[in-house]
This record gives structure tokens, C-alpha cells and sequence, in this order.
């Protein structure tokens, strides 16, 4: 009989803690967790405090045998870890507001994860994570790394091509309502239908089948993207903008709904500025919305996820990671849409990459499902899009400066040259606490 299993989260003072909790609860009659520790910063002390306080309270509630422990020391918790969960932000959600801003006032696109934003997110982001899988490899060997720290590919990336560890998988929850949305279009549940998807993070599309083997895909892209279907809402941190429904027609696939900003690039611009203008950048409205959530969390007779979770725009992230979890554990085969390494799969990528990518989860981690080669118009993308990726995560280990602006003048949302050069520096200087290895070769 297998024991009791001990889950680290690092990162556990975040707002979606309430949910990573519930979906280990409803899972408890399979996955066993004895220990649940919560970690986080001294910054993130208050946050951890009221959220590891509500964990405890719906545990309680629950009427399940597991330990809930809060602590700002990263190694005590993770001393024989089985699972370790990432879901920090280096330099809090006050760091996301200058990734926004900063590009947004020389007027490129701000935005958290594409763009100028994102990989500065990266920089920070990398050297982090692989400080943790250090500890991993000195204090839990045999624990599996799940990841839903964004850039979620970079990172899965830099742990495999830098950490040198196998057992990670990153998670997004992207493609669970991109499911969840063709379901509602075909009006046909999730489990009798079959979802290809294939990419990057955040650059992936996907086809749909039926379990009689019929494909599905155009249904759903006349039901999403016909001039008179209503588009979806699959995350709440993107404008629900319509793409050009020949354009998704002759793709034969459904696109992630980040290429909005790839191929609707002036019209995301123009729509990112005017709300700039009026009511802040993302992280902004988002922060408003974190004070409210922890106030609610507050209440000493709260002890289940509030509804209000939903709207801070990463929904199902947390439920996600815990069946991940499962499926290793218990050897379920589940299949999932994760990043993972390519081994591949995907054709027009390296084979050693991250890619995201339709799974099965196995005690031995993810097997992508074979994808082959995409179209042209998909792979001139992907394949511009993950040279950026290796370079960004190249400059975030090493501190080069100039590998840096090689990715930014890469990134198709970046114009290149005096600008780019200009919003690589002023982001520099904004963040240079948390970025010490550019700042011991920019001063040299």
C-alpha cells in the first residue's frame, strides 16, 4: 500500500490556492496527501497567512486527514517532497504592472506572457526556478516538479535544458476552456470527443474529433468564428476580439486565444491602450481584484472556494495540477494538454524543447501524442516564436545583454531597432532587483 503523500507549493500565498485545495480534497479517496505545505517569501507574508488559515478551514471542513503547514522556508518544505507545485511571481503582481505599462507607453502591446512583458516575466522567472530544483535534487530526488508559473514553456524549458531535471511538467489552463468551449459549441460532453492539440505555450492550436473518429474541427470554427456565431470567452485576460473567420477557416485548426495579439496585432494594440487609458493595465485591474478576493478569504467562516475566483482569470489552473498529480500517482493515463519535452512529436521544433501538446500522464510523467508536421502558416510562426524562447531563456540564465535584444528584436510584437532597445532598457533598470545576473555585466 502506497503512503500518504507530501505536496509542496511554492508560491502558496497566491489567490488560487483555495482551488489547488479543493481539487486535492475531492481527489483525497485516490490521492492520499498527509502533508500540504504552503510557501512563500517574507514579502508574501500576510497573503500566505490568510490563505494557509482558509486551507486549513476547508481541510477541516472536508473532514479529511491532512496537514496543512505554512512556512517562508522553502527547503524545510520540501525536505522528502513527493509533488512540488510552482505558482510564484517574482516581484509580486506590482512586477506584472511595469511588464504591462512600460511597453504600453512607447505603444507596443503589454501584456504578461507575449511580448516585451513576457519575457522580462522569463528573466526574472528562470533563475528562480532553477534555484528550486537545485534544492530538489539536494532534498526531494524522486519528486515530481509540476509547473503553472508563467511563461509556463519557458519555464518547463529552462528546467529540462538548464535544471537538468527530468520530472517536470508545466501546466496552462488555456487549453481546458478552449475543451470546455468546443463542448458547449458542439453541445457534446468533453468525454466523447478527442482534442489534438499541438505548439507552445500560449502558440498552440488543435483539432477536434468525435469518438466514432469524425472530425469535428470546422463545426467548431463556423459555431466560434462564422460572422454571426458569438466568440468565445475562454480566459478573462484577453478581449473577446473576433478573428477573421476566413483567415481560421483555411488554418483547419482552431487557434490558442493569444494569437489575437499575432494576428489581430493593431487591433489588440489599439484596444490595450484605450483600456490603459481609462482603467490601468491587466495587473492593475487584477490587483484591484486580489484585494477584494484575500478580503473575502478574511472571513473566518469561508471554508470553500468562493465563486469570485473565477474572474482573476486563471481558472482551472489549480483543479488542473491536481489531476495531474493523480495521474502520475495513481497511473491513471489521464490524458492532458501540458508542456512537456517534444521527444518528437511536433516535426518543426527542436526535439529537446518544451512544447505543449497533448498527453498521457503516466507514473513515468507525460508521453506527448504525435502531432507530425503543421501547415506553413502555422510553422512559420511556431518556429519564429520558439527561436525567441530559446533565446529568451539563454539570456535569462546568463545575463547577456545581447541575447536579450537578439530575442526582443525576434519577437513579432516588439518593433525592432531604437524602440526595442529602449523598452529592453527602461525594463531593465525597473526591474533590476530581481534581475542581478544583467546588472553585473551591464555595470561592468
Amino acid at each position: 500500500m502506497k503512503k500518504g503523500v507530501k505536496i509542496v507549493t511554492i508560491g502558496g500565498g497566491s489567490s488560487y490556492t483555495p482551488e489547488l485545495v479543493e481539487g486535492f480534497i475531492k481527489r483525497f479517496d485516490e490521492l492520499p496527501i498527509r502533508e500540504l505545505w504552503l510557501v512563500d517569501i517574507e514579502a508574501g507574508r500576510e497573503k500566505l497567512e490568510i490563505v494557509g488559515a482558509m486551507a486549513k478551514r476547508m481541510v477541516q471542513a472536508a473532514g479529511i486527514d491532512c496537514e496543512v503547514h505554512l512556512t517562508l522556508d522553502r527547503r524545510a518544505a520540501l525536505k522528502d517532497a513527493d509533488f512540488v507545485t510552482t505558482q510564484f511571481r517574482v516581484g509580486l503582481l506590482d512586477a506584472r504592472i511595469k511588464d504591462e505599462s512600460i511597453p504600453l507607453s512607447h505603444g507596443i502591446i503589454g501584456q504578461e506572457t507575449n511580448g516585451a512583458g513576457g519575457m522580462f516575466k522569463a528573466f526574472r522567472t528562470i533563475p528562480v526556478i532553477l534555484g528550486i530544483v537545485e534544492d530538489m535534487k539536494e532534498l526531494c530526488p524522486n519528486a515530481w516538479l509540476i509547473n503553472f508559473t508563467n511563461p509556463a514553456g519557458m519555464v518547463t524549458e529552462a528546467v529540462l535544458r538548464y535544471g537538468k531535471w527530468e520530472k517536470v511538467i508545466g501546466l496552462c489552463n488555456v487549453p481546458i476552456g478552449a475543451i470546455k468551449s468546443a463542448s458547449d459549441v458542439l453541445k457534446k460532453p468533453e468525454e466523447d470527443l478527442f482534442f489534438k492539440f499541438a505548439g507552445i505555450n500560449h502558440l498552440h492550436w488543435h483539432r477536434i474529433f468525435d469518438k466514432d473518429g469524425t472530425e469535428l474541427t470546422e463545426q467548431v470554427i463556423d459555431g466560434l468564428y462564422a460572422p454571426d456565431a458569438n466568440p468565445e470567452k475562454v480566459v478573462e485576460n484577453i478581449k473577446n476580439m473576433r478573428f477573421l473567420y476566413e483567415q481560421v477557416r483555411n488554418l483547419k485548426m482552431l487557434p490558442c486565444p493569444y494569437h489575437r495579439y499575432y494576428y489581430m496585432t493593431d487591433d489588440m494594440l489599439a484596444e490595450e491602450l484605450e483600456a490603459f487609458k481609462t482603467e490601468g493595465s491587466r495587473g492593475q485591474v487584477v490587483k484591484r481584484l486580489e484585494e477584494s478576493l484575500f478580503e473575502l478569504y478574511k472571513d473566518p467562516n469561508l471554508d470553500h472556494k468562493p465563486e469570485e475566483l473565477s474572474k482573476r482569470g486563471g481558472a482551472h489552473y489549480s483543479d488542473a495540477a491536481c489531476e495531474i498529480i493523480n495521474s502520475i500517482y495513481n497511473n491513471k493515463g489521464t490524458m492532458m494538454v501540458v508542456s512537456t519535452r517534444n521527444n518528437g512529436a511536433i516535426d518543426d521544433v527542436p526535439y529537446d524543447s518544451a512544447i505543449e501538446i497533448t498527453s498521457v500522464i503516466r507514473a513515468h510523467g507525460a508521453e506527448p501524442v504525435n502531432f507530425g508536421k503543421f501547415p506553413p502558416a502555422q510553422r512559420g510562426l511556431l518556429q519564429v516564436m520558439k527561436a525567441m524562447e530559446e533565446l529568451t531563456i539563454e539570456a535569462a540564465v546568463t545575463g547577456s545583454y545581447d541575447t536579450a535584444l537578439q530575442a526582443f528584436t525576434l519577437n513579432p510584437l516588439v518593433p525592432s531597432g531604437d524602440i526595442a532597445q529602449t523598452v529592453l532598457d527602461e525594463l531593465l533598470e525597473a526591474h533590476k532587483e530581481h534581475l542581478p545576473q544583467f546588472f553585473t555585466k551591464v555595470e561592468a
